[in-house]
This record gives structure tokens, C-alpha cells and sequence, in this order.
């Protein structure tokens, strides 16, 4: 059976599909914390505890500054936090996306079962816990700056490139976890690499020039930099390179949902 493999063919999906997309990230969301006493309060505790544990590292110990006159402890925390809700938002989608397939088994066998949904689904959950570790830094934002950066509206500026950018790498980890199990394990490793090569504890300007062309070749080096620039700086983002970064993922969705589609008949053989 040949799947579609155009990105109308997503978007239709997508719009017959909403409530049991729905339906399922209600599901990922409460199921990851079924059972524990906080339950959904986790996503609120997990981003301080893991903020608290860098500032500490890097800001106490290690006397890591962002360059910012009468910079304190609290504008270093800031500016990381800032970082890691858009880093942990990809690295989210990393960390789950191989095992989206091959721990619902039941659901490939099913012929008329969408599989193309559940990268969506797991996209969506991400953005759950985006949007608590966004909250959670706009009451800390309040409390040491009394007020709210303006130039927050201009985050979904970024969250846009972003958000394709993921959903095009989750449909291709979806697919290669299914042949390749060992993708799954790979990727705690991958996570930690990205998380020390990316601009997450430092800025571009802190980089030698001669090594500055290498850390573009990461796609989040950009987009970091101007969530920084919105959330905490109170700039403007650079639309020029939003733009691209926009296309750039537009593309890359389709190629990755191009591959999901195209190995998706081999799923039911491997499973």
C-alpha cells in the first residue's frame, strides 16, 4: 500500500484527525505522570530543579557571566532558562521520537490507524511542558524585573522553525527507531552532545571568530540566540534569519515526512 507523501496530505490528516491527536496528547501528557503524588506539577518542578542545578554549577562555581553590567544570579539564571525551554522542547522531541512507533505495536497493525499523528501527538506533549517552563520563567521575570519583556510576542516567531524543524527530525526518528533500535540509546548521547556544542550556557559572542562558521552549522544556534534576545534582552529578533530558518524547516518536514511515509510499509514486518 503506497502512502501519501505530500505535505497536504499531512495537513488533511492533521485536520481529520484533531480530536484523536487530541486525545492523545492528553494521554502522553497525564500518562507520563500517572501515579506519582505531583503528577502534572512535574512540569513545573523539573525545569527549576534542572535550572537550579546549572545556575549553581555554572554561575556559582564555575563564575560563568553573560557580559551584562551588575549581572547577578538571578540574570544568569534568567538568560538559562530562556535557553534550556527551547533546547529541552527539542531534546523532548529527541528523546522520544525513536520509540514512537515500535512501543505501539497494536497500532501498526491497524490499517486504518494513522500512524502519521503520533509524531504530532509527541510534539504537542513537548509543547506542554514548553509552555509550564514558559510560565514558570515569566513569574520569575515578574518577580525580579517587575515587570514583563514586550518583546515576547515575538517568540512564535522562533517557536515556528522550531516546531517544523522537530516534526520533520521526529518523523525521521520515528521511522529509523522502528529498523534501528539502537537509535533510542543513541540519542541520550546526542542530547548531552548538542546540549554542550550549542549556545545553551554561553553566547555566540563568547566564541573565537574562527570557530563561529561551525557552531552555525547547528540549527539551534540561531534560534537560542534570538529567544534570548526576546525573552530576557528585550530585542528584536533577526526575521531575515527566522525566515530562512522557516523554509529551511517548511523543507526539511516534508523530507522527513516524505521518509516516514515511504518506510512506513516495512513497519508491520519488522514489529
Amino acid at each position: 500500500m503506497n502512502h501519501p507523501t505530500s505535505l497536504k496530505s499531512l495537513i488533511l490528516s492533521v485536520v481529520k484527525n484533531y480530536s484523536l491527536i487530541w486525545q492523545m496528547t492528553k494521554r502522553n501528557v497525564i500518562g507520563k505522570y500517572k501515579g506519582s503524588f505531583f503528577g502534572l506539577f512535574w512540569s513545573f518542578i523539573n525545569p527549576l530543579i534542572m535550572l537550579g542545578i546549572y545556575t549553581f554549577a555554572f554561575s556559582v562555581v564555575f563564575k560563568a557571566k553573560w557580559g551584562l553590567e551588575e549581572e547577578g544570579h538571578m540574570d544568569f539564571a534568567l538568560i538559562l532558562f530562556a535557553s534550556l525551554t527551547i533546547f529541552n522542547f527539542f531534546g523532548e522531541i529527541l528523546k522520544e521520537s525513536p520509540l514512537l512507533i515500535v512501543s505501539q505495536p497494536n497500532f501498526v497493525k491497524k490499517v486504518v490507524f494513522p500512524l502519521e499523528i503520533l509524531p504530532i501527538a509527541n510534539l504537542l506533549s513537548a509543547s506542554v511542558h514548553m509552555g509550564a517552563s514558559l510560565v514558570v520563567f515569566l513569574v520569575f521575570y515578574g518577580i525580579a524585573h517587575l515587570s514583563i519583556p514586550w518583546t515576547i510576542v515575538f517568540l512564535p516567531f522562533i517557536i515556528i522553525p522550531l516546531t517544523l524543524l522537530s516534526l520533520g527530525v521526529s518523523y525521521i526518528l520515528a521511522s529509523l527507531g522502528v529498523f534501528f533500535r539502537d537509535i533510542g540509546y543513541f540519542m541520550t548521547h546526542i542530547i548531552t552532545i548538542l546540549l554542550f556544542t550549542s549556545p545553551v550556557f554561553f553566547s555566540m559572542d563568547r566564541i573565537p571568530e574562527k570557530f563561529r562558521h561551525l557552531m552555525l552549522v547547528n540549527p539551534l544556534a540561531a534560534l537560542l540566540e534570538n529567544a534570548r534576545s526576546v525573552m530576557v534582552f528585550e530585542k528584536t529578533p533577526d526575521f531575515l534569519i527566522l525566515s530562512v530558518y522557516t523554509v529551511f524547516g517548511v523543507l526539511f518536514l516534508v523530507f522527513g515526512y516524505w521518509v516516514f511515509q515511504k518506510t512506513r510499509k516495512g513497519f508491520s514486518d519488522v514489529l
